[in-house]
């Protein structure tokens, strides 16, 4: 396939068997609902112990497939590589892959519904998503009364693994499955904070959410720590992007501010917020967001921030993104996810490959041990969960007992309206490591 010569990534990836063999086919597109399995670049005559399958929920269609595409994309690149490699432990590997998305929205309804088809799978033995926290909020019940390790590449609520989270494993109170390898909002809004402040030089926000548990978490943290460094939230709104699909009035009543923060998505509000910035003159003032809008996606493409808000309004604008940018090698990342995908990696593609990498590793250090799909389902949650390291595309990872990662990266964006022709994209600014001051 496309990963010659990797050097540094190429060993990553083949310490947790999953590297790749030159030469080898590539993979058709895998649609929503829909399984890439051996298939995908190897035979299954490679595998002495057949196929077990990783379960995917993210958000696929509409508005969202902005942030869900890539992710998906980087999560398959990941499963590619492994089986052309020839499996792990002597398993091929499988994707089945769930939409969550209603009407180009996602929707925690759906996403419980999808866990429940993953989980009622016997051969599912690990989840990568969902993509929103909410989503998440209704999936781990199910997975965890289950004992399926599940993954998200991008959820950031605080409440998923900290204080809080025993609510959703109430009938498992005691059992952990859910981890991630994003950095959560009590990091993410305040370094947002700080980067209005310090590096804007902002001292009068307004501050706005979509009403969904993320943007209001975000939102929340990302306001106290602007006031603790010494500047003042003018006004907080919370708007429900389902109701109110317009940001005039509001800008209006929020008199005079020097920096807007949103916590939400482009798709729950960002984009249209930025787009009447525009409509009322105010583009001379910053707009800062979270992961939820920073998509790393260029202007046009569907559902993208910059498509949302329109390429013409959608300069000084920031974000964060919950993970760590300067990854190990991320040329060869990006070449291998583009010879694949023909297109650059998103916000969230190469943590996507890392909770990949994560449960493989988990699959790779169960299989000889585990008698049948069940207790492979099991020994994988508890290989997570084990103290046990990973050598991943992010760096070397583990979890802790709460399920976080040890890496606490937020990385700092801006939009470039020159790029691509004059579409528009974005850039990277800075990252910070937040790990020694971490809550």
């Amino acid at each position: 396939m496309k990963l010659r010569n990797l050097g540094a990534f190429g060993a990553i990836v083949l310490m947790v068997g999953a590297a790749c063999t030159a030469g080898a086919p590539t993979s058709p597109p895998v649609s929503p609902g829909a399984s890439a399995g051996a298939s995908a670049g190897a035979s299954a005559g490679a595998s002495s112990r057949g196929t077990v399958k990783i379960g995917v929920d993210l958000p696929l269609s509409g508005g969202e497939v902005a942030n869900g595409v890539p992710t998906r994309q980087g999560l398959e690149l990941a499963v590619l590589e492994a089986n052309e490699a020839g499996g792990v432990g002597g398993y091929m590997l499988e994707l089945s892959i769930q939409d969550d998305a209603v009407n180009g929205v996602h929707d925690p309804d759906q996403g419980a519904s999808n866990a429940g088809i993953l989980v009622a799978d016997p051969a599912v033995v690990g989840m990568v998503g969902p993509f929103n926290s909410n989503v998440a909020r209704a999936i781990i019940p199910v997975t965890n009364e289950a004992g399926l390790a599940q993954c998200s590449p991008s959820n950031t609520g605080v409440d998923l693994t900290k204080e809080g989270s025993e609510v959703y494993r109430p009938n498992n109170p005691e059992q952990r499955n859910y981890f991630r390898v994003a950095t959560p909002d009590d990091i993410q809004g305040p370094a947002a904070a700080q980067y209005a402040y310090n590096d804007l030089e902002a001292r009068s926000a307004y501050v706005i959410d979509d009403t969904e548990a993320f943007g209001v978490g975000v939102a929340n943290s990302f306001t106290a720590e602007f006031e603790d460094l010494g500047g003042s939230v003018v006004k907080r709104d919370g708007n429900d992007f389902t109701t109110n699909q317009s940001f005039a009035a509001l800008l209006t009543a929020a008199g005079d501010f020097d920096v807007v923060f949103f916590g939400g998505t482009q798709v729950t509000g960002g984009g249209q917020l930025r787009k009447d910035m525009g409509t009322a003159g105010l583009l001379e003032i910053p707009f800062v967001g979270p992961d939820g809008t920073t998509d790393l996606q260029e202007g046009g493409q569907e559902g993208a921030m910059i498509t949302l808000a329109g390429v013409e309004n959608s300069e000084n604008v920031h974000g964060t993104v919950a993970g760590i940018h300067d990854i190990p090698d991320p040329e060869a990342f990006a070449a291998a996810y583009s010879a694949e995908f023909d297109e650059q990696p998103g916000a969230y593609s190469a943590l996507a490959y890392a909770c990949t990498q994560a449960l493989i590793g988990a699959i790779e250090g169960s299989a000889d041990t585990a008698t049948d799909m069940a207790a492979l389902r099991e020994a994988v949650r508890a290989h997570i969960f084990g103290g046990n390291t990973y050598e991943t595309v992010l760096g070397t990872l583990n979890f802790d007992e709460n399920g976080d990662s040890s890496q606490k990266f937020i990385s700092f964006y801006k939009t470039d309206t020159e790029l691509n022709d004059g579409t528009g994209g974005w850039v990277f600014v800075r990252q910070e490591d937040f790990a020694e001051i971490a809550p």
